[in-house]
């Protein structure tokens, strides 16, 4: 339990993963689940049953203007990411979006021009970065014992959803890059510090879903660091078995997170050096528990966050590149919302 005040958060919808990537981490934390809103106040009902949440409103937007809301948690359709994103900022609240932040570069933008106006806290919940497993990595790079970074791969795989699932659909911002691809995006632009800068997409190639010509089921991009590094980050939405690998090449040993997505299923580290192999184990505790720990403590004591609505912005921007230069449209921005 915290000894600091207590978040008082504000949930739009119902959808499933709140269960993992909120509830649980706000009941360890201590903070409160003030009020939630759904499509249908049965589904709100029923969520704020079984989650503990204080009450039930009948829209988004009476979640985002109640006073005692200080904290929006946003995990709708990719579409209604930024439009909810956008309304809440507007209301003077602070932010916490399931990723990606908006459905294109030009609307993440106004995303981060809205929480640089606001002056509140906005985060695209990449939680996979707060993990040990991801901070060790980074640490392996870091303390040299990997060497020059040299190249970075990226899998973030899953079983296809059912063919009704939004993430199927253009107009609610789906696709294989939008869900899976964005963290093996994100995953490489945090290397940065040890690769001389940010990367660049040199090419990226994709196939359509099947009687969805414009959503990507697979991607791949192909980056390069200012070092020299490569970096190759895939993406697939119909594959066999679920495939969540980051593997990091140096001059003088490699690195490979089974899971850094989902830490909590696999918590392996294998390293390899001219020393050896060994297998670190960085423990199974969420990643979303470490994410919300740093994002309270944002609020209540200060502490620098690694993610922003400019860091936000530039994922977006490298999601559009990789969509252009596959042959996909960037997907399209949903009406701004007039009520829940």
């Amino acid at each position: 339990m915290t000894t600091a005040e207590p978040l008082r958060i504000g949930i739009l919808g119902a959808a499933r993963i709140s269960g993992l990537s909120l509830v649980g981490p706000a009941r360890a934390g201590g903070h409160r689940l003030v009020a939630v809103a759904a499509r249908t106040r049965g589904r709100a009902d029923a969520f704020a049953a079984e989650h503990g949440v204080e009450r039930v409103l009948d829209s988004y937007a009476e979640v985002i203007d109640d006073p005692e809301v200080e904290v929006v948690y946003n995990p709708l359709a990719n579409s209604l990411h930024g439009p909810w994103n956008l309304a809440a900022l507007a209301a003077g609240k602070h932010v916490l979006s399931e990723k990606p932040s908006a459905s294109n570069a030009e609307e993440a933008t106004e995303v981060r021009d809205a929480a640089a106006k606001a002056g509140t806290v906005f985060m695209e919940g990449f939680h996979y970065l707060f993990h040990p497993v991801t901070r060790r990595l980074h640490e392996l790079l870091g303390s040299g014992e990997l060497g020059e970074l040299r190249h970075v791969e990226t899998m973030v795989a899953m079983p296809a959803p059912p063919g009704s699932d939004p993430r199927w659909s253009l107009p609610l911002a789906g696709g294989a890059l939008m869900d899976l691809g964005c963290y093996s995006l994100h995953a490489q632009r945090t290397l940065a510090p040890w690769a001389g800068g940010p990367p660049h997409l040199v090419t990226a190639r994709g196939g359509a879903r099947q009687g969805a010509p414009d959503v990507d089921e697979w991607l791949d991009a192909e980056l390069a660091f200012p070092n020299g590094a490569t970096g190759s980050a895939r993406c697939h939405m119909a594959y066999g078995a679920l495939r969540m690998s980051l593997r990091v090449v140096g001059s003088r040993g490699e690195a490979t997170a089974v899971n850094f997505v989902q830490p909590h299923l696999d918590d392996r580290v294998l390293v390899r050096t001219a020393g050896g192999e060994r297998t670190e184990e960085l423990g199974k505790r969420s990643s979303y528990t470490y994410q919300l720990e740093a994002y309270a403590a944002r609020l209540r004591q200060g502490a620098p966050l690694p993610l922003d609505a400019e860091d936000a912005l530039t994922t977006m921007s490298l999601i559009d590149g990789c969509y252009r230069t596959a042959g996909f449209p960037p997907r399209p921005r949903a009406a701004l919302p007039t009520s829940g």
